[in-house]
């Protein structure tokens, strides 16, 4: 029988609920010798009043944080397959930035947490597992944050 999944993105925003996520993804991974890819995706917030902004990120901001992947990856993904990568976008374009990773990467599964907000936090912070679920080409799997 072939293996249904050889490329799991799991998206991980260093937090309990994406944890959660990259252990399920581990689990699959496991059980289809599959490779885990995490991403973390940079937020890039411009400051007030700038009047010219780029998608880049500072350069040590990225070391930082690909240097955090891979500690979770030396702690989470023991013995799986793993590749760690970064992304920046502005908050509103999170969702657009795991998509394109995913495809980049032929992702077949995308495993990523959901915070669960409601009312006005939606409103404001926008749902980015929604806008990954809608436009995913591939399953995407949703592990919903216990302290939602």
């Amino acid at each position: 029988m072939a293996h249904p999944f050889h490329n799991i993105l799991s998206p991980v925003q260093f937090d309990g609920a994406s944890y959660a996520a990259l252990d399920l993804a581990k689990k699959i991974a496991a059980n289809n010798d599959a490779t885990v890819h995490l991403l973390h995706v940079v937020p890039i917030l411009p400051a007030v009043g700038e009047s010219h902004v780029t998608a880049h990120v500072n350069p040590r901001e990225e070391a930082q944080v690909s240097e955090k992947l891979r500690e979770v990856a030396n702690e989470r993904l023991t013995g799986i397959k793993c590749h760690v990568m970064t992304r920046a976008a502005f908050p509103p374009e999170v969702a657009t930035a795991v998509l394109e990773t995913a495809a980049e990467i032929g992702a077949d599964l995308i495993v990523l947490a959901t915070h669960g907000r409601t009312g006005v936090a939606r409103f404001f912070l926008g749902s980015v597992a929604e806008g990954v679920v809608r436009g995913a080409s591939c399953p995407v799997l949703t592990v919903r944050a216990e302290s939602a």
